[in-house]
C-alpha cells in the first residue's frame, strides 16, 4: 500500500504522541509502537509533548504534518489534557483519524467521554496491534468496530524499541528498559493484577540492546520491570553486565519485591558503588488483614529484615512505597506502619494516595468499605469507612510536606527533631503547623520552607534559637544552595554579638578578679 500521495517534505501519514509528565520523561510505549510498524515505520514518527502545553498549541503542531493517523497513548495523568486535545483536533480535521491506547482507556470506555470522541480505542498491549489497524485503514478497510482488544502476542514477537532512543532522549532524558514484563503477584490496587504471570524478554538479546545504549552513552537506566528480582540467576546476569561496566555516572533503578533477597544477590548488590543504584521496594502496608484485603502476599518479618540490610549493608539508595487509603486500613494502622518504616530510615518514603485505576479488581470493596473516590482524573481517595473526608485532606497533606521536605534530603538535621518521639505523630504536628501558617502545599519557596522551619522548631519543639540556627546552617550547607536566607543571616550575626559581649564579660570578669 503506497503512502506516496501523503509523503513530502511537510507530511507524516502517522504520528505517535502522547504528552509526558516532565520533558526528561520518555514514552517507552511509543517506541515500542513505531518499532514494530514494519513495512509502515518509515511513515511514521514519534511526537512527545509535556501535559503543561497548551493543547492547542500541540494540536496544531500536530495538523502542520497533516496526518492520516495520530495515535495517542493515554495516561491518568494526562487523560484531561488528552480529552482537550481529541475534541479540538476532531473539531478542526475531524477527516484525521484518532487511535487511543494506553492503560487509561483500556478499560470502562462507556464513561470516558475521549473514548467517545476519538475513532477507536485499542485496549490492552498495542505493540502489534496498533500496526494491524493502520494498515487497515489505509487499505480503506475500517474494523467494524471502536473498541478493539488486542490479541495477545509472545514477546519473542516483539522488535525491541532502544535503538529508537534518540542521541537527545540519551543525552536528556530518562531511559526505560524492561527485562521481563507481567506480575505474578495479584494486589488489587494495581493494574498489573490482571496479569497471569511474568515473562522475560530474552536475555540476551536484551542485553545485547543494552550494550549498543550505554555504547552510545547512555547511562541512566531506568528498569520498569515489576518485580526485578523475581528470578535471581536473571537478576544478577542483569546486574553483572552493568557492573562490567561501571562508571562514576552509571546509575540503575531496579523495583525489588521486598521479602526477597537472597545471598546470592545481597553479593552482587554489595559490589556496587554508591550512587549507583536505586530501589524502589513496594510496602505499601505492614497490617497483615489488610494485606489479605488486597491479595497482597508478603512477609513482613522477612521484608523489615532486607530493607535493613539493604539500607545498612550496601550502597543502594531506597525508595520505599506506603500507600495512604487502602480498604481496612484506618489512620492508627497507616501510623505504625509509616513509623515501622522510618525506624528502617530509608533514603525515601514515597506516601502515596490510593487511586482508582481503571480495571483494577480494588472496586470489588466500594461498598463495603465506603470507598469514595474523586470522579476526576486522577481518582484518588476521598474517604473510607475508617477515614473521614476532612482527615484524608489532613494525609493528602502530609504526603505532600513529606516529599517537599524529608524526602528533598534538604532538611536531615532539622527532621531529626521533627520526628525524633514518634515520626508520624511529629510529622503530621509539623504538616497541620505548616498548613495553618501557609495554607499552601505547593510552590512553597525553598527560603521561606527554611524560615517556616526555624519558626516551628523554636516556637513549637522548643528547640533553643541557637540550637535551630546551627541545625538548618548545617541543612543549608548540606543543601548546596548559593545564597543563605536572610533569618540564619540575622541568627548567626546576632550569636556573634552575644558570643562576643560573653567574651568581653569574661575578661572584663578576669581583670577585675586581677585587679
Amino acid at each position: 500500500m503506497a503512502l506516496k500521495k501523503w509523503h513530502n517534505s511537510t507530511m507524516t501519514p502517522i504520528i505517535l504522541a502522547t504528552l509526558n509528565a516532565r520533558y526528561f520523561h520518555s514514552s517507552l510505549g511509543l517506541r515500542y509502537l513505531l518499532a514494530n510498524m514494519g513495512e509502515l515505520q518509515a511513515d511514521t514518527a514519534i511526537r512527545e509533548f509535556i501535559i503543561d502545553a497548551r493543547p492547542i498549541d500541540v494540536a496544531e503542531k500536530l495538523l502542520l504534518e497533516k496526518p492520516r493517523i495520530i495515535g495517542l497513548s493515554v495516561y491518568i495523568w494526562n487523560i484531561e489534557q488528552t480529552t482537550q486535545l481529541v475534541a479540538m483536533l476532531k473539531q478542526v480535521s475531524p477527516e484525521t483519524v484518532i487511535v487511543l491506547g494506553g492503560p487509561e482507556v483500556s478499560f470502562e470506555q462507556d464513561q470516558q467521554p475521549i473514548a467517545e470522541l476519538a475513532d477507536y480505542v485499542i485496549c490492552g498491549a498495542a505493540d502489534l496491534e496498533f500496526a494491524v489497524l493502520c494498515r487497515q485503514l489505509l487499505a480503506d478497510k475500517p474494523p467494524p468496530r471502536k473498541i478493539i482488544n488486542a490479541i495477545p502476542f509472545k514477546l519473542s514477537e516483539l522488535t525491541l524499541p532502544y535503538r529508537l532512543y534518540s542521541d537527545e532522549d540519551i543525552a536528556n532524558r530518562l531511559i526505560y528498559v524492561e527485562a521481563s514484563r507481567g506480575c505474578p503477584f495479584k494486589c488489587e490496587f494495581c493494574l498489573s493484577a490482571l496479569d497471569k504471570s511474568a515473562k522475560a524478554f530474552d536475555q540476551q538479546l536484551f542485553l545485547g540492546e543494552m550494550k549498543i545504549l550505554y555504547e552510545r552513552g547512555a547511562r541512566h537506566f531506568k528498569f520498569i520491570d515489576r518485580t526485578f528480582n523475581l528470578k535471581i540467576k536473571d537478576s544478577i546476569r542483569i546486574m553483572e553486565f552493568f557492573l562490567e561496566r561501571m562508571s562514576d555516572d552509571l546509575f540503575l533503578h531496579f523495583e525489588l519485591i521486598p521479602d526477597h533477597l537472597p545471598e546470592a544477590l545481597k553479593e552482587m548488590i554489595q559490589r556496587f558503588p554508591e550512587g549507583a543504584l536505586q530501589f524502589e521496594i513496594g510496602i505499601q502496608s505492614f497490617n497483615p488483614e489488610v494485606q489479605a484485603l488486597i491479595s497482597r502476599k508478603q512477609d513482613n518479618e522477612k521484608s523489615v529484615e532486607n530493607l535493613g540490610w539493604i539500607r545498612n549493608y550496601s550502597n543502594a539508595h531506597i525508595h520505599a512505597d506506603l500507600i495512604i487509603g487502602l480498604p481496612g486500613e484506618d489512620v492508627t494502622s497507616f501510623a505504625q506502619g509509616f513509623n515501622q518504616l522510618a525506624v528502617l530510615n530509608p533514603h525515601e518514603i514515597q506516601v502515596g494516595i490510593l487511586k482508582r485505576l481503571r480495571g483494577t479488581p480494588l472496586v470489588r470493596h466500594t461498598d463495603e468499605y465506603a470507598m469514595r473516590y474523586n470522579p476526576n482524573p486522577p481518582y484518588n481517595i476521598l474517604s473510607t469507612d475508617r477515614i473521614d473526608f476532612i482527615t484524608m485532606q489532613r494525609l493528602n497533606r502530609f504526603a505532600r510536606y513529606w516529599d517537599m521536605i524529608s524526602n528533598s534530603g534538604r532538611f536531615k538535621k532539622a527532621m531529626e527533631h521533627v520526628l525524633a518521639d514518634n515520626a508520624f505523630e511529629g510529622f503530621m504536628q509539623l504538616s497541620d503547623w505548616l498548613f495553618a501558617e501557609t495554607g499552601q502545599t505547593h510552590r512553597l519557596a525553598l527560603k521561606r520552607l527554611f524560615e517556616l522551619l526555624y519558626r516551628y522548631l523554636t516556637e513549637i519543639v522548643g528547640v533553643s534559637s541557637e540550637a535551630a540556627t546551627e541545625v538548618l546552617r548545617q541543612d543549608h550547607q548540606a543543601s548546596g544552595l548559593s545564597s543563605m536566607p536572610a533569618f540564619l543571616i540575622e541568627q548567626q550575626s546576632l550569636q556573634q554579638k552575644r558570643s562576643a559581649k560573653r567574651s568581653l564579660e569574661s575578661r572584663q570578669a578576669r581583670h577585675r578578679e586581677a585587679g
